[in-house]
């Protein structure tokens, strides 16, 4: 034994074996916890984006009917189609330069039906639903959406509904009835006219959702979104002209022009591509409750700034609705095929 050893003491050579596979690396714990903690802190960033986007959407409603009160919809629709093309061109320049990705003609050709139906079809139609209703009245029918993508999947046969998911979309249209009954009941016949036409644009807008999913896979949302937006703004921009180049455009407020950028660029374009960062780093799981708070801020937002006054049966038939969509959307569903 040499000098200065101590055979009491234990040894500094590490262990090895299945010992040591038991003992946790610091370094490797030290890692883990820091990954953790960035993870939650982006996750709590993204919550973060969500609720403010939410709250844009919300608001959007009221901003837009705004809107309507200097620029009729056939001129919100024509402007808005002049802006959207410059911003998803401008989207194209920023992510691959000079040379946009080539897309093949089947492909080309769907992605001009989703152009078609996204945006001639849907957007135009909530643009008039939206003018003839009430901001509250427009945010509850549209947020039908999931239940026309539930009956759109099974039709398609892609995806079978469970005795949860049929009994969400009963309770549903049971509320969509009780909604529009109460203007029925005082003889608000447009405000009707609206809600339904809404409802059926939310019927366009679920079809788009789900014809473009394979089109995503394929191609990524950047170019799904900008070539549909690019293929859908042609007909619309011919259909309003008339009436867009007969609009004195000068002639309206800075609060018009502010309310149609903010409707157009922040709450559309902007708005849309958050939403899509947002379900990457959270998941659509755990981001598409939150859709279920937009009708309450556009409810309040049209209170304070329209007026809007909500009887019992309203607020018990936007309820209903909003249940039952909620039970159909996250409703235990049955393995897909």
């Amino acid at each position: 034994m040499n000098p200065g050893d101590h055979p009491d003491e234990p040894s500094a050579t590490p262990l090895a074996g299945p010992v040591a596979d038991l003992i946790p690396d610091p370094e490797a714990l030290a890692g883990r916890s820091a990954a953790q903690a960035a993870h939650d802190r982006h996750d709590a960033v993204a919550l973060g984006i969500s609720l403010v986007l939410i709250l844009v959407w919300g608001v959007n409603y009221v901003v837009q009917k705004a809107v309507f009160v200097f620029l009729p919809p056939t001129g919100f629709l024509f402007a808005r189609y002049l802006i959207m093309p410059a911003c998803a061109l401008a989207l194209l320049f920023y992510v691959y330069g000079l040379r946009f990705p080539r897309i093949p003609k089947a492909d080309a050709w769907a992605l001009a039906r989703l152009g078609f139906v996204g945006h001639a079809l849907h957007v135009s139609m909530v643009a008039y639903g939206m003018d003839w209703s009430t901001p509250f009245s427009s945010s509850v029918i549209l947020a039908c959406g999931p239940i026309f993508t539930l009956l759109i999947l099974r039709w398609m046969e892609l995806e079978p509904l469970g005795r949860g998911q049929l009994t969400g979309i009963a309770l549903a249209m049971a509320g969509v009835l009780v909604f529009l009954s109460d203007k029925l009941l005082v003889g608000r016949f447009q405000a009707t006219g609206g809600d339904l036409v809404l409802l059926v644009a939310a019927t366009f807008f679920s079809w788009y959702t789900v014809a473009a999913k394979p089109l995503i896979e394929r191609h990524g949302g950047v170019i799904v979104m900008a070539y549909a937006t690019l293929f859908g703004s042609i007909p619309i921009v011919l259909a309003t002209a008339p009436v867009g180049l007969a609009t004195d455009w000068l002639a309206l407020p800075a609060l018009t022009w502010a309310g149609l950028l903010w409707a157009v660029v922040v709450s559309a374009f902007v708005g849309w591509l958050t939403w899509g960062w947002v379900n990457a780093v959270r998941g659509v799981a755990r981001t598409a409750p939150l859709m279920y708070l937009m009708p309450a801020v556009a409810g309040l937002a049209s209170w304070v700034v329209t007026g809007e006054r909500f009887t019992l049966v309203k607020l018990a038939g936007a309820a209903i609705t909003l249940a039952g969509v909620a039970a159909a959307q996250f409703a235990g569903r049955p393995n897909r095929r």
